[in-house]
């Protein structure tokens, strides 16, 4: 049975070093499962592994809420500096696990019942700070952090609702590898099974998950190699070392955890595409691939993610989620998807408002070059308006 707590009997501590992070584990992925954020992107190990390598330019502020001894939300926060316009100073508060490393769903987390009470005391610690918030990829219409916010706009902060992108997913629940493959489009199932047979009957062709330490490790780079063929300097999933460190972490973490989801497909022996993913909570996500051009004619791409599916399908996931990016591929599979947003506060200040201001302003001509400009001329001056606000 849950019940419910009064806010005045909740204790707020603050963390604000790695070893207040680190010596939290346990705790955080109990209250993490006894949530209903609930997912990989909000677990102890993504989220450390982030302050680990990608936090640069940040300050620890997690808020820990407690009842008693008992740990019942966590806001997961960190504090980052930067000018808006090249001129206002802003300190914000934004979610671990921000930034290009494609962190989907987070949220504040909080043990479920509690959620009220929560808020009421999350409220009253921000509006004695008076820290903008800017919290990004949040499930629309699912998160704690959107009530929250909804709490400080009705205290007279600032909100400013940034639509972010959608994530396509498919519902695994009930369904065979036929019985999905039947609820595809016509055209793409037929191209689906076709290119299976085409390729079964070429290569002898093998579809493999990394199951120990040195797989993992010739997966990955491999991985990192097919995708910098595939892409090269348009992506920006592995583009920096630190990037690589932290999947070169985070991949060995997960393969110790069972969560790993890394496959090589491979042709008469030879790797021809690689998919990166997790299976957490019996979801499964779908992180990154890359393929080896020579046999691009084979669609080594759309192989990889249709094995992946059947794969997911056979170990019991509910769930397969392409996460954010309205790729038209990704539509070809999943027929449902949610919607991201982000969300800004400032508080009832009056230079926080010129920041809210000054950060619109800078947006605009950021769009407005989009519009207006070729693409080259516009990217140049969306990336200097971009650096005026750090």
């Amino acid at each position: 049975m849950i019940h419910t707590v009064d806010p005045s009997r909740l204790t707020l501590e603050r963390v604000e070093h790695a070893g207040g992070l680190a010596a939290l584990r346990e705790e955080w992925n109990e209250l993490l499962a006894a949530s209903a954020a609930d997912g990989l992107f909000l677990t102890w190990e993504w989220l450390s592994h982030w302050w680990r390598h990608l936090s640069a330019g940040r300050r620890l502020s997690l808020t820990l809420v407690r009842a008693g001894r008992e740990l019942v939300a966590i806001a997961p926060l960190a504090v980052r500096r930067r000018r808006v316009a090249g001129i206002l100073p802003v300190r914000s508060l934004e979610f671990l696990g921000t930034g290009s490393v494609g962190s989907d769903y987070l949220d504040v987390i909080v043990r479920r019942g509690h959620e009220r009470a929560v808020r009421a005391a999350l409220a009253a610690r921000f509006t004695a700070e008076r820290t903008m918030l800017d919290l990004g990829q949040l499930h629309r219409g699912a998160s704690v952090a959107e009530d929250l916010a909804s709490d400080l706009a009705g205290g007279g902060w600032a909100p400013a609702e940034t639509p972010g992108q959608v994530c396509p997913f498919i519902d695994l629940r009930g369904q065979s590898w036929e019985a999905y493959l039947g609820g595809l489009g016509k055209e793409h199932r037929y191209n689906v099974q076709r290119r299976l047979r085409n390729a079964a009957r070429a290569f002898a062709l093998r579809f493999e998950p990394a199951r120990t330490e040195d797989e993992r490790r010739t997966a990955l780079a491999l991985l990192l190699r097919l995708h910098d063929l595939r892409f090269g300097e348009r992506s920006d999933a592995f583009h920096t070392p630190a990037l690589r460190a932290f999947h070169a972490d985070l991949s060995r973490t997960a393969l110790a955890r069972g969560w790993l989801r890394l496959f090589v497909l491979s042709l008469d022996g030879q790797p021809a595409a690689a998919l990166y993913g997790f299976c957490y909570r019996r979801r499964f996500s779908f992180y990154q691939s890359g393929f080896d051009p020579a046999y691009a004619k084979w669609s080594v791409g759309l192989l990889a993610m249709g094995l992946a599916i059947k794969a997911a399908i056979e170990e019991g996931a509910e769930e397969y989620d392409l996460l954010h990016g309205d790729e038209g591929y990704k539509f070809h599979w999943a027929s449902q998807s949610r919607a991201l947003t982000r969300v800004e506060l400032y508080p009832p200040t009056v230079r926080d408002r010129l920041r809210r201001h000054a950060r619109e302003a800078s947006r605009s001509g950021r769009r407005l070059a989009r519009r207006l400009l070729p693409e080259p001329v516009a990217h140049r001056i969306t990336v200097a308006l971009r650096r005026c606000e750090l």
